[in-house]
């Protein structure tokens, strides 16, 4: 929680103590540094004020938080813990920048809502966070489910195959809950849900009987997409520049639920800039045009865009992967952007799986991307 409660405040480099104590503890504190009696939830100590508050200038000063009161009122609130800790936490920072809500009650009013803005960011640090840690790649099973749904039966089953790239190594599941269900069904998403061990990602375009589909299952992170009835597979990015009113709102709904959000859109610079500013966690990079270039010269041009649009969106804070297209010989190309941390494959895998099996096929992929 620490870290990402750094990377919220965007401060400047310097160094804050944080102490998590019991009341009393904190008890403790108040009676000897300010004169007062029994616990209370937060302290602040500046090193910048006082006689010497210049000798050291990026020495902040200390937090104390008192585990015990942030859990009485966490319990009266109705919130989680965590929450409360946070808004402690972010509360004693600003008394360090200078904030002091007994002034008046029109700084009272700005520390709270200064107080606000910082949790808010620190949810998003720790969405981010719970999102991906070492995933590197993550099997889409929708073929599978495509090939049970060509006689309508009961195999081959997206659910035992989802299994079975987990046991290969595979470290997410994805799948795509489309409207007309033409692969993947509502029985398959709840048995995901139930027994992906890894992260389950869902593909969803944004219509409400989705939305609300996905947020009853909760699964790990959902990707938004484009969605024509009409395609065989999604054809290109989602267009978020022209849509960040409604995308804001969609994103917020899962946000609410914490499940973390990624959007799916072509390495655009504009499309990017405007994936942060709705407030999405994490951009996975259209890689369709790339993977069917008909050139040399043409694959080379539209990888780098990808390259930059991967750089760009990690600089402005957002989680990045790739997919769609990418095979045994084009994900090749993408040795050294370490900005890329997962790459979501499901056709050429399967297609492979054909022949030589679906726990070789998983594993040589991972072997693949372990390399770049």
């Amino acid at each position: 929680m620490t870290t990402s409660f750094c990377r919220a405040l965007e401060p400047q480099a310097g160094e804050v103590s944080l102490l998590l104590v019991e009341d009393r503890e904190i008890s403790r504190y108040n009676r000897r540094f300010l004169n007062r009696t029994g616990p209370t939830n937060v302290l602040a100590f500046s090193m910048q004020e006082g006689p010497y508050g210049e000798v050291n200038p990026h020495l902040w000063g200390d937090i104390v938080v008192s585990t015990e009161t942030a859990a009485r009122e966490a319990r009266e609130a109705g919130l989680p813990l965590v929450d409360r800790v946070a808004a402690l936490i972010a509360h004693g920072w600003l008394h360090l920048q200078g904030y002091d809500h007994e002034r008046s009650p029109e700084e009272e009013r700005l520390m709270e809502l200064r107080t606000g803005e910082i949790v808010e960011r620190m949810g998003k640090e720790q969405r981010r966070d719970s999102y991906m840690t070492k995933a590197r790649l993550a099997v889409n099973v929708d073929h599978v489910a495509t090939l049970r749904q060509a006689r309508r039966g009961c195999e081959p089953d997206p659910v035992l195959a989802a299994g079975m790239a987990e046991l290969a190594g595979a470290e997410g599941i994805i799948v795509h809950l489309r409207e007309d269900r033409r692969h993947i069904q509502d029985r398959d998403l709840r048995l995901l849900k139930e027994t992906v061990q890894t992260k389950l990602n869902l593909e969803m375009g944004a219509a409400e009987e989705i939305i609300r589909i996905a947020l009853k299952v909760k699964p790990d992170f959902v990707t938004l997409v484009p969605e024509k009835r009409q395609e065989l597979t999604t054809e290109g990015g989602l267009e978020i520049v022209k849509q960040q009113k409604n995308l804001a709102q969609v994103i917020s709904r899962f946000h609410r639920a914490r499940i973390a959000v990624s959007l799916f859109i072509d390495a655009d610079p504009a499309q990017i800039q405007a994936s942060r500013d709705v407030g999405a966690d994490i951009v996975e990079l259209h890689t369709g045009h790339y993977a069917n270039a008909r050139s040399e010269k043409e694959a080379v041009k539209l990888f780098e865009r990808i390259r930059e649009g991967a750089e760009q969106a990690a600089g402005l804070g957002l989680k990045v992967s790739a997919g769609h297209g990418l095979n045994y010989v084009n994900t090749k190309r993408f040795a050294g952007v370490a900005e890329i941390e997962e790459y979501s494959i499901g056709h050429s895998i399967m297609a492979r799986a054909i022949y030589v099996g679906l726990d070789q096929a998983v594993r040589e992929m991972i072997g693949l991307i372990e390399q770049l």
